[in-house]
């Protein structure tokens, strides 16, 4: 059992992937009793979403939609679900943060609240105190099973816009930079030479990807994303799969410590991809132990091919106490880049390594099994 709601009076009922997820029959029930069956007319796992119809039902009561780009932090809402199967149970709460980015769901900026949801709340909507829905209730954090003060809902302004692309396409279209990013911590934001942590460090660019045509590289920090600041790395990707594809959107920069603006037009989110599965083999001979706590030896063709390094780097072959280890990077890793400095071949990384500065962050690019992120080591 889960919670939905009509936004339509011809029988377009919202509601969450998980609550009829492999069900073979799908029956609604109304507050007047009635029980109708339903189809299924699409679904969308990267916002958790389902639009079902209901067939047979004529002139249904329908909720008010609001704007949940309204909402603000500390704002009063209510609830309607089937907690545990008790039909039409209200709740209410506050608005506990806004644009909240969940590793299941990159492309959802959640609505936090601290209003009641159990197990039967899931797919229910979320009212303002105006009586219009500005969300659907989808997970809770928990870790007894039950609620615990911390309750997330996607925002009605992209269910919405989920709910017009299911009803009329069939499937959804999401915006696509074709990037892989993470967070500036501190140590980072220090290395690249930011006054306060902030912005998406691109790690990687994808190959034929919208980013690699509007010249994004890797070690770039993107600062803003069409004039709206990118505090978080998780705030980018909202942004981006908001925006429609072909149309084009203007980036600032961080490169080499200046600002840059690029314009890059937007492509479309792909299927879920094969993952690149190669593991490193013995190098060649020619280690070169480092004073930073680590050997490294010429990068093998194999993994070169593998994981599509053809402006080349070097094999980690051993990790030594040091600051290598401190930062996190272990044996089979290959490093591009030092410093913010190309890495090639072992003669560039021991050039650079000479002229690293003592008891300063420097920024090191790995690449681990394919997928690239950086690290800071304090030589």
């Amino acid at each position: 059992m889960g919670s939905g709601f009509i936004v339509s009076s011809d029988g377009y009922v919202l509601t969450n992937n998980h609550v009829v997820e492999g069900a073979d029959e799908i029956i609604v029930r109304l507050n007047d009793r009635r029980e109708l069956p339903a189809r299924l007319v699409g679904t969308d796992s990267r916002s958790d979403m389902a639009v079902l119809k209901i067939e047979g039902g004529d002139d249904l009561p329908v909720v008010k939609i609001g704007q949940s780009v309204d909402l603000e932090v500390g704002e009063w809402v209510l609830a309607i679900g089937s907690p545990f199967g008790f039909d039409y149970t209200v709740t209410a709460g506050i608005v506990s943060a806004l644009g909240r980015s969940l590793p299941s769901e990159n492309y959802v900026p959640f609505i936090q609240t601290d209003v009641a949801i159990n197990p039967g709340n899931s797919g229910g909507p979320l009212f303002n105190l105006d009586g219009e829905v500005i969300g659907i209730n989808s997970q809770i954090y928990t870790r007894s099973g039950g609620f615990m003060g911390v309750s997330f809902a996607i925002p009605i302004d992209d269910a919405m816009n989920v709910f017009r692309q299911l009803r009329d396409d069939g499937s959804v279209s999401r915006g696509w930079l074709g990037v892989l990013i993470q967070e500036v911590n501190r140590d980072l934001a220090q290395s690249f030479g930011l006054q306060r942590p902030r912005g998406a460090l691109v790690a990687e660019v994808m190959a034929d990807s919208p980013a690699q045509d509007a010249g994004l590289q890797s070690g770039d920090i993107v600062l803003a994303y069409e004039g709206e600041e990118v505090t978080l790395s998780s705030d980018l990707p909202p942004m981006v799969g908001r925006t429609p594809v072909g149309q084009s959107a203007s980036l600032r920069v961080l490169r080499g410590g200046e600002i840059i603006n690029l314009e890059v037009e937007i492509g479309r989110l792909p299927e879920e991809g094969q993952a690149r599965n190669a593991s490193p083999s013995e190098g060649d001979s020619g280690a070169s132990p480092s004073p930073l706590g680590l050997d490294v030896e010429p990068l093998p063709n194999d993994i070169a091919d593998a994981w599509d390094l053809s402006s080349g780097g070097v094999l980690v072959t051993g990790v030594a106490s040091g600051p290598a280890r401190d930062a996190g990077i272990r044996p089979n890793d290959v490093i591009t880049e030092l410093d913010r400095r190309s890495i090639s071949s072992v003669d560039d990384f021991r050039e650079v390594v000479k002229s690293l500065p003592d008891g300063s962050a420097v920024s090191v690019r790995v690449v681990r099994e394919g997928r690239a992120s950086y690290f800071v080591m304090k030589p």
